[in-house]
């Protein structure tokens, strides 16, 4: 048997997402979609600032930053402000890119915390040149060479007019759309999906089934594959979503604001609030969600993506990511017959630990914040998984990090937030001692220096924009 057929089951960004994806790098395959409409709570749907990793995917199906990007409206995105998560400290830019460089060998994050625990470091995203530009509202893709050469960007979509360009590119490389909603799903006698019949009697089979039908699973759920709760250690559980008034000048970064009960953001396309309604007295129009992940998102013929397989709140913008990922992953181990259980367990390992990590980063903001009240003195006292645990016991004690397989979040990632919330090693490491107090301080001093250069001619976002805008209509 040799696999044909594709069913994704699932509109919005997600399900276009999966069958773009696996009709343009797989063209072999017959791709359909049941283009249903997303749910409420499908927050890899709903969520419009994403990641860097966005324009890896859009590379590997051939779109451009003219297509993906400026034809849609989106926005760049250096980065997020986080404001308030620390009683006495000032805000922090979890900035994408390098921080600082080393120094005679030595990794230049010892260097600052040796630094910053004699009180002499200036803030450790002052040595980004990505945070630099946020703060000053400037942006320029990243050069060849030099300091502005691997700072890394994410996107703030317009969320409609980019599921537009993502159904007209699935239709273009041959994706075969469905008409009607779902009505069931039928199982066949061991456990896999047999078809799925929609709401006019008709019945539609598939060698794969991708589920993208949001956390509600309409398809991969009936094949029994359990799920795990993660709200025992983030017991956020409502979303307010509110569209954001377009602005002139738009900043190049979101700003990520810690509350009562939660945090609230503004971004340049999209604005909103997650709180945990257990702590609050709040009676909107919330959206309902608990994150937690799928066991099993490759379950017999049924691939789970996006919500269907991982909900996480949407703090470190890692929703899209997820369904991306599973995506690549999905497509890197493709069966060439029918799906096999090693290839399903192996996928299974890798997005779970890759889901639980990312778990682990988002709550790493909440075990480091040091707030007042209720709901910030109950997520501080849970107990934490031993992935996190074991991460912030090695950090703490030497400024070392773990390496894990399935990261999301680089070395710098973590050292923005860990940093930017005031964690410190309790000993420096010994490599720091390789390099004399003056020799580092020289060097810090020079490297800032380097950036605030680097920065002060660059256009701000707006003038960026516009002029890239007008070298696309040229070339058109």
């Amino acid at each position: 048997m040799s696999l044909g057929q594709v069913l994704v089951v699932g509109g919005g960004l997600t399900g276009w997402s999966t069958a773009a994806a696996l009709k343009r790098r797989v063209p072999t395959l017959s791709v359909s979609i049941l283009p249903l409409a997303p749910p409420a709570d499908a927050l890899a749907d709903r969520i419009a600032t994403t990641l860097p990793s966005i324009l890896g995917f859009h590379a590997d199906l051939g779109i451009g930053l003219g297509d993906g990007v400026m034809r849609t409206g989106s926005i760049y995105r250096l980065g997020t402000l986080y404001s308030d998560w620390v009683d006495g400290l000032p805000d922090y830019v979890h900035a994408h890119g390098p921080h600082g460089e080393p120094v005679d060998g030595v990794s230049f994050h010892h260097l600052w915390a040796r630094a910053a625990r004699d009180d002499v470091a200036a803030p450790f995203d002052a040595f980004s040149p990505a945070a630099a530009m946020a703060r000053e509202g400037r942006f320029v893709l990243p050069a060849e060479d030099g300091i502005l050469g691997a700072h890394g960007f994410g996107l703030a979509l317009d969320l409609r007019r980019y599921l537009g360009m993502l159904q007209a590119f699935a239709r273009h490389v041959g994706v075969r759309t469905l008409d009607g909603a779902l009505a069931g799903v039928e199982r066949a006698a061991d456990g896999s999906v047999a078809g799925v019949v929609l709401t006019d009697g008709i019945r539609v089979t598939a060698d794969l089934y991708c589920d993208c039908s949001g956390p509600a699973a309409r398809v991969h759920g009936v094949t029994g594959s359990a799920r795990e709760s993660w709200q025992r250690w983030l017991p956020c559980d409502r979303l307010v979503l509110e569209h954001a008034a377009p602005a002139d000048d738009p900043a190049p970064m979101a700003c990520v604001t810690a509350t009562a009960q939660g945090w609230r953001w503004t971004s340049a396309t999209q604005q909103g609030a997650v709180y945990s309604a257990a702590h609050s007295q709040r009676d909107d129009a919330a959206i309902r969600f608990e994150a937690g992940a799928a066991l099993e998102p490759w379950r017999h013929n049924v691939v789970a993506i996006g919500d269907a397989a991982v909900t996480i709140e949407p703090l470190e913008w890692s929703n899209l990511h997820l369904a991306h990922s599973a995506i690549d992953r999905l497509i890197t181990m493709l069966p060439a017959g029918a799906p096999h259980p090693l290839e399903a367990a192996e996928y299974n390992r890798q997005a779970l630990a890759e889901a639980r990590r990312v778990r682990d980063f988002v709550l790493l903001h909440y075990v480091t914040a040091r707030r007042s009240g209720p709901f910030w003195h109950d997520v501080a006292s849970a107990e934490l998984p031993d992935s996190l645990a074991h991460t912030l016991r090695l950090f703490r004690e030497r400024g070392r990090l773990p390496f894990y397989e399935e990261e999301t979040f680089d070395r710098d990632g973590w050292l923005s937030v860990l940093f930017g919330q005031g964690v410190l090693p309790r000993r420096i490491d010994a490599l720091a001692d390789a390099v004399p107090h003056a020799r580092a301080a020289d060097a810090m001093a020079r490297y800032r220096d380097r950036i605030a250069q680097a920065v002060r001619p660059l256009p701000t976002l707006a003038a960026f924009r516009a002029a890239q805008s007008r070298h696309l209509h040229e070339r058109a």
